[in-house]
């Protein structure tokens, strides 16, 4: 912890930005995606062929990373620098963290602990791995460091329809799963149900094209309410890297997201 550096970064944004916005330390966000890390260490090619050649290679360094991730997580919490992310916080890959259900019982108001927060895991890259290997390469990794936090969220592009019962066993107080553009939202949403939010993401090509499709974006979001109606459902428009220099079209998503949204209730 750089406390000088930390006190001037407070200074100098309060100065630049305190007539409009409340400015305030906050600790860092608690995620892993330590298969994504790998590889960008190791090469995708090599991480898919150490898998079946190297497996010892991949649980050790996989191991390695989510113990560093422990470590630095308990040393912020005995340096008491980290703060709550009950609120309007991103979570996760997406939504916010409002919640009762935390702090965790014992909370003594001032030092928070790392169960007090939301923690995060996901593993892209194994988008098209089998379910047993992500349950055995990825998730028994990031349970460990998912152990630490009072709720938490999995998932973020990669399509888990496959892999939800496995995600259900192994992620510890799981509130949150991602339901990205490639996965099967009907078989995703029978198998959450009520149990936890389902963080929908739209595709965000929608918003990309030549031309903005209105009826196209609206039969969308239609369609998958209509999948996942007893679902308790967010949904989550982002990696949107060009609207074609049209910004109001993500305004006017919104817009027609909750007019779609009215029709269910």
């Amino acid at each position: 912890l750089d406390k000088e550096g930390t006190a001037s970064d407070i200074e100098f944004h309060k100065e630049l930005l305190g007539a409009h916005l409340n400015v305030v330390a906050c600790g860092p966000g608690a995620g892993i995606a330590p298969l994504d890390h790998y590889s960008q260490l190791r090469g995708l090619e090599k991480l898919f062929v150490d898998l079946y050649e190297e497996p010892e290679l991949v649980h050790e360094t996989v191991g390695r990373l989510v113990d560093g991730a422990i470590a630095i997580r308990k040393s912020l919490e005995e340096q008491g620098v980290l703060t709550l992310n009950l609120g309007n916080h991103y979570a996760g890959s997406g939504g916010t963290c409002y919640t009762g259900e935390l702090p965790s019982a014992g909370f003594d108001g001032k030092h928070v602990r790392n169960i007090d927060c939301w923690g995060f895991a996901t593993a892209q890259i194994f988008s098209e791995v089998s379910p047993e290997m992500h349950e055995e390469f990825a998730l028994r990794h990031e349970r460990r460091f998912l152990e630490l936090f009072g709720l938490n969220s999995y998932g973020c592009c990669e399509p888990l329809h496959r892999k939800l019962d496995l995600i259900e066993k192994n992620v510890p107080r799981l509130r949150r799963v991602s339901i990205s553009p490639w996965a099967d939202v009907r078989v995703s949403a029978e198998a959450i149900g009520r149990k936890y939010i389902f963080s929908w993401k739209p595709n965000p090509a929608i918003l990309a094209g030549d031309k903005f499709n209105e009826s196209q974006i609206m039969e969308d979001i239609r369609t998958t309410l209509k999948a996942t109606k007893g679902c308790v459902v967010e949904m989550i428009m982002k990696d949107t890297h060009t609207v074609r220099n049209e910004p109001w079209r993500l305004s006017k998503w919104v817009d027609m997201a909750r007019r779609v949204v009215t029709e269910f209730f």
